[in-house]
């Protein structure tokens, strides 16, 4: 019997999304309190710098540039004390860092991106595109985050951004990551794809929703599928994974085994929900379908799904 346990891509699914190309060490065990700071005094340190949802880069013939230095950023009135270490690179320290200054008051030569774009537009590489979803995730939880949940008082951040501590009762607050399931229900045959109210024009997309507490990631797959299209599912299985910076979620993609074919849409969660055969599926993935109806972008793990089952004939 052959031993079958890693028979699998030596680059798994996850590897395919947008967002998913973080090459940074984390060195998650030696983010030590003072570690901003130590960072900050090397010259070698970049920072990501962002804003309201979006990064800013520099714009140069070359394309686009997302590092600063630390003194290149003073005058975007960064917020070095509020900066969290994602990790060191190859060329040194990687930190994320909120910026002050308005998009509008921006000089010429530096602009103010939303983070989807970057990604969908390929602004720049798959590394710094994964450094970004780290540090968008971090900086939008310490925002959200700024006061102890069990007596109010406003808490202090710790071990380079990786904690809160509140001075007051000395809880402990660590940076949550919301878990979404992802799945595409499929035969060999069709796949059911539903269009969201705010979806652009002619776009069908798997099926998601949030895992809650207490749910396994199959059980949310299931659930999600009968609430929302009223399909049941027998067996569910796990193919790729996303970090997902809006505002820290992971998405996990799944395929589904659909035991029933009648959709019974819920309307108030889809403008639509319907099968696709194969050959049409394909069509929209090309952007290529005579009634203009296309997948998600590439990049999202939603595609990748999509992608894989069109590809798997």
């Amino acid at each position: 019997m052959s031993f079958r346990l890693f028979d699998a891509p030596l680059r798994e699914p996850s590897q395919f999304v947008g967002f998913a190309g973080n090459t940074i060490d984390r060195q998650s065990e030696n983010r030590a309190d003072d570690s901003v700071e130590k960072a900050l005094a090397d010259p070698s340190t970049r920072l990501l710098l962002m804003h309201g949802g979006r990064l800013y880069l520099k714009s140069g013939d070359g394309g686009f540039d997302p590092w600063f230095g630390a003194k290149e950023s003073q005058p975007l009135e960064a917020s070095l004390d509020l900066g969290v270490l994602l990790g060191f690179s190859e060329h040194g320290p990687v930190l994320a860092v909120p910026a002050g200054i308005e998009p509008e008051q921006l000089p010429e030569t530096i602009k103010a991106i939303d983070y989807r774009s970057v990604y969908m537009q390929g602004l720049i590489d798959e590394a710094a595109a994964g450094a970004l979803a780290q540090g968008a995730a971090l900086l939008a939880w310490h925002a959200s985050h700024r006061f102890c949940s069990k007596c109010g008082t406003e808490s202090e951040m710790r071990a380079g951004g990786y904690k809160r501590l509140c001075p007051a009762c000395g809880t402990e607050h660590f940076p949550r990551t919301d878990p979404v399931a992802i799945m595409l229900t499929a035969t060999p045959e069709k796949c059911l794809l539903g269009r969201g109210r705010h979806f652009a024009p002619g776009m069908y997309s798997a099926l998601a929703g949030f895992i809650e507490p207490g749910e396994t990631i199959e059980a949310a797959v299931r659930r999600e599928t009968l609430e929302e299209a009223g399909i049941r599912l027998g067996r569910v299985v796990y193919h790729a994974s996303q970090p997902w910076p809006f505002p820290y979620s992971l998405m996990i993609g799944c395929f589904g085994e659909p035991l029933n074919d009648d959709i019974q849409a819920d309307l108030n969660e889809l403008e639509d929900c319907r099968w696709f055969y194969r050959d049409e599926v394909r069509s929209m993935l090309a952007r290529e379908h005579p009634g203009g109806l296309v997948t998600p972008p590439k990049g999202a793990i939603a595609y990748n799904l999509i992608r894989a089952w069109a590809d798997s004939a």
